[in-house]
């Protein structure tokens, strides 16, 4: 995680932290081409406060994000902490109907890159055709395109169709929602997400898809299991923060 530095004084130790996480998560998304613009969005559980939550200030860059201009909200998206910054309401419309009603959802990502996108846009979605995506197989939700996600209504379907046990949901013609237990394991289920997009649609490109078969995927998935350590993406998003600091350390202001 990344280190703390001296915090705000109005927020407590353990909310600079997750502020620190966040910024940082934005920056290295951004410093990794997945960013959009000013859109899109990371939300993430404020510890010890299960109503408190912190999103991207809208109308900056990701590349802009840092640990003190996130914008601290409640359930509703309604502003906690007076920042000057308005708030995305397509952004937390629907990182919200996850976050209220899935108490182990604590980070929360919906990006639109092109690759993630290309696949969303697609009837067949994410193919057990590569070393990636065979990690993801029956792991996957889908929800059909309904425009952009401003209506609270439209959430009992993104919940129906995210589905018990799964942490990844597909729009369809729009884009992934990806969400974690913590902010190292969002992190890097959305790389390995991105990296089966990308390989998937070279592979298309290249020629005719070998499909794995099931009893194949289900070995795969079952060494998964079995070398997966304790902190699940601790280790690969600490790396990136190391790999941030070298190029710019103004996220931890």
């Amino acid at each position: 995680m990344a280190t703390r530095i001296e915090r705000k004084a109005e927020c407590s130790e353990a909310e600079w932290q997750a502020r620190l996480d966040l910024a940082a998560c934005y920056r290295i998304f951004d410093m990794l081409g997945w960013s959009e613009s000013i859109y899109n969005h990371i939300t993430l559980r404020v510890p010890a406060d299960d109503n408190a939550f912190l999103i991207n200030p809208y109308g900056l860059l990701w590349s802009e994000v840092t640990a003190s201009n996130l914008v601290k909200i409640d359930g509703e998206g309604n502003k906690l902490d007076g920042s000057p910054y308005p708030v995305n309401k397509a952004g937390f419309t629907q990182h919200g109907c996850f976050h209220n009603n899935l108490p182990w959802a604590h980070a929360i990502v919906h990006t639109h890159t092109p690759e993630t996108m290309a696949v969303c846009c697609t009837q067949e979605g994410l193919t057990p055709t590569n070393f990636y995506s065979c990690f993801f197989q029956g792991m996957i939700g889908y929800h059909d395109f309904e425009g952009i996600t401003v209506r609270p209504d439209e959430g009992e379907r993104l919940l129906r169709n995210l589905g018990n046990g799964r942490q990844i949901l597909m729009l369809r013609n729009h884009g992934p929602v990806v969400l974690g237990k913590t902010l190292p394991e969002m992190f890097f289920m959305y790389y390995m997400l991105q990296r089966a997009c990308e390989v998937q649609i070279m592979a298309n490109g290249a020629g005719t898809p070998i499909t794995v078969p099931e009893e194949v995927i289900a070995v795969h998935q079952r060494d998964r299991d079995e070398v997966a350590i304790a902190g699940f993406g601790e280790a690969d998003f600490a790396a990136w923060v190391r790999k941030l600091d070298t190029i710019d350390t103004g996220w931890r202001a």
